[in-house]
């Protein structure tokens, strides 16, 4: 399971996510899966971002949605400086954790996050 939880939404992290949906599908014989939270304070701007990303970047394998407060879920421990946190894990086992502050996550550390989905796929 890969799970991203973010604040804002970025070209970025859009491109992370489209790779993190192209690793699901091809993957989906070793039941891989992944989700994408907008950490938001603001349900109705969400939703349209959400759809839009969905259809610009023509994400299909992972579920885009939102939750209702920056902080995010408390029993995620998402670090309050992190704009995007993305974990990995297998059952309930923590694999791979990365957390990048705002306008950290580029393209050559999305890469190695896509790299990381092999710990989870052993």
């Amino acid at each position: 399971m890969v799970s991203i939880f973010t604040r804002s939404l970025t070209d970025d992290l859009a491109g992370l996510v489209k790779k993190i949906d192209e690793t699901v599908a091809a993957n989906d014989d070793k039941q891989m899966a992944a989700f994408l939270v907008l950490l938001t304070d603001d349900a109705t701007a969400a939703e349209a971002q959400l759809k839009e990303l969905a259809e610009k970047h023509e994400i299909t394998n992972v579920p885009l949605t939102y939750y209702e407060d920056t902080k995010g879920p408390s029993h995620y421990k998402i670090a309050e400086d992190a704009d995007v946190t993305v974990m990995m894990w297998v059952s309930t086992s923590v694999k791979v954790n990365h957390a990048f502050a705002a306008g950290e996550l580029d393209k050559e550390k999305a890469a190695a996050v896509v790299s990381d989905t092999a710990k989870i796929l052993e």
